[in-house]
């Protein structure tokens, strides 16, 4: 069964990102339909699939991480404009058969992705 999975880390504390919000979005043209809002555990992951079943299609899809507030909660000193405040990431399901894992690792600075397994 296919199912969508994220996990982030916190490059600057070397550790998972407990606590992120995180939000899913299904995107249909210039529409973008909130599917879930989650907060991150202690492993930097969501307690449950993101999606699946058969809520799990193919089609387009945003996840948005609050990494500013997430790093301003762990006292990380940023400016009023942060340089990365929210980070959006689009991505296609061609196949809801699968599994999509998008992992973030993030800093206040830089962040990476990648299709995980």
């Amino acid at each position: 069964m296919g199912r969508l999975t994220t996990h982030v880390l916190d490059t600057v504390h070397g550790c998972p990102a407990a606590g992120m919000a995180v939000r899913l979005y299904r995107l249909d043209g210039d529409r973008a339909d909130l599917l879930r809002s989650v907060t991150l555990n202690a492993d930097g992951r969501a307690d449950e699939p993101l999606l699946q079943g058969e809520a799990f299609v193919s089609g387009r899809y945003r996840l948005v991480f609050a990494v500013a507030a997430y790093f301003r909660q762990r006292g990380v000193a940023l400016p009023d404009t942060p340089f990365l405040d929210e980070v959006p990431l689009e991505f296609g399901i061609p196949d809801a058969g699968q599994h999509y894992h998008v992992p973030l690792l993030a800093s206040p600075w830089a962040y990476s992705t990648y299709r995980g397994s």
